[in-house]
């Protein structure tokens, strides 16, 4: 039975596809794997964490707790190597409840370079149930600048952990983490935010990641760049609720002093021997 609903349900999003990437595995997806060799470096550190409630509708709702600062540093592991499926513990992600946001530090800048420059890695079980965060990014870590966003989801119909006809199309949704199934990572390029007044492309030294509150509530509502509201998985009143943070995978970064150093004299090196 549940593998009619899930058929039905592609073949449901199939027939009204969107203009954006399609999931991963899917020709002209921009999915990145956590084992793809453009991945240079991950998150090193983590900066401030507000850990959001379970229900941001209940007054008295507790905050999400589960996972810790650690699980988000280093590679994506948040899924059984061998089977793929999601593999939930503390040690793998790091629940940030409704509205709730993490910063992750890198040992190097991330930089601006050809197409992706980064990757940003949830647990979604699959290609439809993606609960989503906005993305931001800093230079001098105290000033946050955010990537465009867009959602077609409709908003008819309140999208939540239980149903399945109404998810997410990934051709719905553009510039959210979240995008894609656990393994494989929602790419960002910076050159999208290039000329925003304080913020150097070249030289990020944060990425913080606030999620996104699914209700199409007006209430409670978050909204895309061009103000419509977003649908994602809502409520979610358990202690895993909300975008759960795997790990942050680097494709472009600022090089080391030293290995910069090296690179422009070997450069003057080179220019004088012609010269010679």
């Amino acid at each position: 039975m549940k593998a009619l609903v899930f058929t039905l349900l592609c073949l449901g999003l199939a027939a009204r596809a969107g203009i954006y990437a399609p999931a991963a595995g899917q020709p002209g997806t921009t999915a990145i794997a956590a084992d793809d060799s453009r991945i240079i470096a991950w998150g090193s550190a983590t900066g401030t964490i507000v850990r959001g409630p379970y229900e941001i509708g209940d007054p008295d709702s507790p905050l999400v707790s589960f996972g810790n600062p650690g699980a988000v540093l280093g590679p994506a592991n948040a899924f059984d190597i061998d089977t793929g499926e999601p593999s939930i513990t503390p040690s793998t992600v790091l629940s940030l409840g409704d509205g709730g946001s993490i910063v992750v530090t890198f040992a190097q800048p991330i930089a601006n370079g050809p197409s992706w420059d980064f990757a940003v890695f949830e647990n979604g079980f699959n290609d439809t149930f993606l609960e989503l965060a906005f993305v931001e990014v800093s230079s001098d870590g105290a000033t946050f600048f955010r990537f465009p966003n867009h959602s077609l989801t409709q908003t008819a119909d309140q999208i939540d952990q239980n149903t399945a006809l109404n998810a997410i199309n990934p051709r719905d949704i553009d510039g959210f983490a979240g995008k894609y199934r656990v393994g494989f990572g929602t790419p960002f390029d910076l050159s999208l935010l290039a000329g925003r007044s304080g913020l150097d492309i070249n030289a990020i030294t944060a990425v913080r990641l606030v999620d996104v509150v699914g209700s199409i509530d007006p209430l409670y509502a978050r909204r895309d760049t061009e103000l419509r509201i977003i649908n994602d998985p809502w409520p979610t009143p358990f202690n895993t609720g909300g975008f759960d943070l795997d790990a942050i995978g680097v494709l472009h970064t600022v090089p080391e002093p030293g290995v910069a150093a090296l690179f422009a004299a070997g450069l003057l090196g080179a220019v004088r021997r012609r010269r010679s």
